[in-house]
C-alpha cells in the first residue's frame, strides 16, 4: 500500500464521518419537544417543556397504580410508584427524543417526542 492509497483511505472515512454527522443533525433535529403520558395504551397527558414547569411534580393515578413524575430542564423522570420492582424510579432522567420510561405493572409510558421540521426522507428510508 502506498502513500497515495493510505491518504485515499483517509479522506474517503472522513468525508463519511462528516456526512454522517450531517445527516444525523438534519435528520434528528426538533424544533419542540414534549412529554407523552400514557396508561394503559391510551395518551391521558401530554406536557410540553416550557420554563414555568421545572420542579413539578405531575401524580399518575389509574386503576393500575399510582406514579409521580417529576419534570425537570428538558428532561423527566418517574421519582415514585406503588408497583413491586420500581424500574422505572431506578431508570432515572430521560432527555431525548424516542426515550421512554415504562412501567409494566402499571401499564404506564412515558414518552419524549419531538415536533420537528418536516424531511423529504421518510422513516423507512432512514
Amino acid at each position: 500500500m502506498t502513500k497515495g492509497d493510505k491518504l485515499l483511505i483517509l479522506t474517503i472515512i472522513v468525508v463519511n464521518v462528516l456526512a454522517l454527522i450531517f445527516i444525523n443533525q438534519s435528520l434528528f433535529s426538533y424544533e419542540e419537544k414534549y412529554i407523552s403520558i400514557q396508561v394503559n395504551g391510551e395518551e391521558i397527558k401530554t406536557i410540553t417543556f416550557d420554563d414555568n414547569m421545572i420542579g413539578k411534580t405531575i401524580p399518575i393515578k389509574s386503576d393500575y397504580g399510582y406514579n409521580l413524575i417529576e419534570i425537570g430542564d428538558g428532561k423527566v423522570r418517574v421519582i415514585e410508584a406503588d408497583c413491586p420492582d420500581q424500574l422505572d424510579v431506578k431508570q432515572g432522567y430521560i432527555s431525548k427524543v424516542g426515550e421512554i420510561i415504562v412501567c409494566l405493572p402499571n401499564r404506564l409510558v412515558v414518552e419524549i417526542k419531538g415536533v420537528g421540521v418536516e424531511t423529504e426522507i421518510d422513516g423507512i428510508s432512514r
